[in-house]
């Protein structure tokens, strides 16, 4: 998830409004030269100047400070539905829900679009440990996505495990059958000395504004390349791990929960992501993990593990209770539209989105059921004005975001275009969605008539400003369209990149893609793919601001006479020979003598 962005300087630019759709056009809309739907919007020019709708802002912010329906969405998700797993059967009932409630806003073709085959269909059904001796407690606990079942609750004697390299499984062997398993080192637990809940500071607005220029731009520097594979490294050791656990025959395997910024892993809170599976990919049926697997609170996992160490004898009775329901379920992305209705650029689409698969831990609320109903209240409140929008506005709500931007990444290569990735022997060490682009990229027909993608994907915190993905020649119309938002607390323009969410699919292929800065809240310490994330978490007001400000953006990109401004066409089989050293240079340097063979 994104860092933190400054502003630029914000001039108020009040042009000549537009009237909303619902009015009778003003001369000066029919005045209009049209954009030719099928116009290059790599060479489209752009104007210094932004003509802004100044009652359609009026008419929006109404609609969405004053009648809005965000929460209504947000309990209807997250409490009628709940965690939303990707594959599960929790995320079909979210996918058809959508589907059906865009419908009945007045949203057309609203359906469901197939990106590939997931992999294993699961859900829990109940997990609950207990200390046996040598004295009674009650554990917090759950089960790990994908986790089998134990037969019934079984009792076993606490072990703690350790193993650091391949070496270590002698130390086990023949030793483990029957036994609880405590795996993952007892990490500190800091007290919670700063704030969990915090909004950007002017300062620090100002200070992500500005664009930081680094000495070795371009690529992973060396040091993340050394973690990325020492993690790589471990996440083969843990496969390895699983499997000799299975062959071992424990009877079942509790760990650690992380912890998070500012300690906020603590009190009971637990993270059940991709660092509490005991497996790389635990949903893909011949990789599924073979023995059950809890996450626990670190507090519950910190008594266990001082009385294995203080080597006093320790039972916990647990039982883990899931069920899979599927073994090549696939996923499915919800779409629906507010049809353009200019004659020349109606065939133009601009794109609202976030991710509505979830964790299990919670109920997926401020990641990413924020971003959900965002989107959903963002089309309702266009819809609830009767805003007839020249081009197309097209709301998805992707799934399979949290295993690897599945869901957006199978769209846009559906849809706009996709370039081959490495396979070269590191590279295919990597998840797919982490290995390096090496193209050529092919862009289909349907990619040049995207103006953009905005998409919001960081919790519940109201909107401060956007980051433009590199994208210079945006900046200064961002600027423009957020100066009457100032008193919403939106001023940050930063030319940053931000990672970690849909708008990299688009950013992928050419598109203009966009996250939104927003308020940190208690997002990255207590709530993100927690059982801490529901909706006692979300805060009604920035919701409500979020959802008024990007409803904005879309209608301002849905108005104007030309798409949004586009980087250069990204050129991925490019991008290694423009990182290698100048050849030649140096005068008088002799070329090194060849290789022997």
């Amino acid at each position: 998830m994104p860092t933190k962005p400054l502003s630029f300087l914000l001039p108020f630019v009040a042009a000549a409004a537009l009237t909303l759709h619902a009015a009778p056009p003003s001369k000066s809309d029919k005045a209009k030269p049209a954009t030719p739907a099928a116009v290059d919007p790599y060479t489209e020019v752009q104007p210094a100047t932004e003509t802004l709708d100044l009652s359609a802002y009026q008419h929006i912010r109404d609609e969405g400070l004053n009648h809005s329906h965000v929460m209504d969405f947000a309990s209807a998700l997250m409490d009628g539905i709940g965690p939303r797993l990707t594959g599960s059967p929790n995320l079909k009932k979210a996918n058809e829900w959508t589907r059906d409630t865009l419908t009945k806003i007045g949203l057309e073709n609203a359906h469901l679009e197939d990106w590939g085959e997931f992999g294993l269909g699961w859900q829990q059904l109940n997990t609950w440990a207990r200390m046996v001796t040598p004295d009674t407690a009650v554990l917090i606990v759950q089960a790990t996505p994908w986790s089998p079942s134990t037969p019934g609750p079984v009792t076993g004697e606490v072990t703690f495990v350790n193993i650091q390299s391949e070496k270590d499984f002698d130390t086990y062997k023949g030793k483990l059958a029957g036994k609880v398993i405590l795996f993952g080192a007892m990490r500190e637990v800091p007290p919670v000395e700063k704030a969990l809940f915090e909004r950007y500071t002017d300062k620090e607005l100002e200070e992500l504004a500005e664009f930081p220029v680094t000495a070795g731009g371009g690529g992973l520097p060396p040091e993340m390349q050394a973690r990325l594979a020492a993690r790589m490294e471990r996440l083969r050791l843990i496969d390895k791990i699983a499997q000799f656990f299975a062959d071992e025959k424990v009877a079942a395997v509790i760990e650690p929960s992380r912890d998070s910024g500012k300690g906020g892993g603590s009190g009971g809170t637990f993270f059940d992501d991709n660092g509490a599976t005991l497996g790389r990919t635990p949903y893909i049926a011949e990789k599924a993990v073979k023995i059950p697997v809890a996450v626990a609170a670190i507090e519950s996992y910190g008594r266990l593990y001082r009385l294995t160490q203080a080597h006093v004898p320790t039972t916990v009775e647990i039982n883990v209770e899931t069920k899979v329901t599927g073994e090549h379920e696939h996923g499915f992305d919800t779409v629906a539209e507010i049809p353009g209705t200019d004659p020349v650029l109606k065939d133009q689409v601009v794109m609202v989105g976030g991710h509505l698969d979830s964790w299990i831990a919670g109920t997926g609320a401020t990641d990413n059921g924020a971003g959900t109903v965002v989107a959903m209240e963002v089309v309702r409140i266009l819809k609830a004005l009767n805003i007839k929008p020249r081009r197309t506005i097209r709301i998805a709500l992707w799934t399979g975001e949290e295993q690897g931007i599945f869901g957006s990444k199978g769209y846009v290569t559906q849809h706009f275009g996709s370039a081959a990735t490495s396979t070269a022997p590191d590279q295919m060490q990597l998840p797919e969605f982490m290995r390096r682009a090496t193209g050529p990229l092919t862009v289909k027909p349907e990619q040049k008539l995207i103006s953009g993608y905005f998409n919001i994907d960081n919790g519940t915190g109201k909107i401060r400003g956007i980051y433009t993905q590199g994208n210079y020649g945006i900046a200064p119309i961002f600027t423009q369209w957020m100066a009457p938002l100032k008193d919403l607390g939106v001023t940050a323009v930063t030319n940053r990149n931000t990672g970690g969410t849909d708008h990299l699919s688009f950013d992928a292929v050419g598109i203009p893609g966009f996250q939104f800065i927003q308020d940190d809240m208690d997002y990255e310490s207590r709530t993100h793919h927690s059982n801490a994330d529901t909706v006692e978490r979300l805060q009604p007001a920035d919701l409500k601001q979020i959802a008024t400000v990007e409803a904005i953006f879309v209608y301002n990109a849905a108005q104007r006479d030309q798409m949004l401004p586009r980087k250069p066409l990204p050129q991925p089989e490019l991008e290694q020979d423009k990182r290698k050293p100048l050849e030649g240079i140096f005068p008088g340097a002799v070329p090194p003598p060849p290789a022997a063979k």
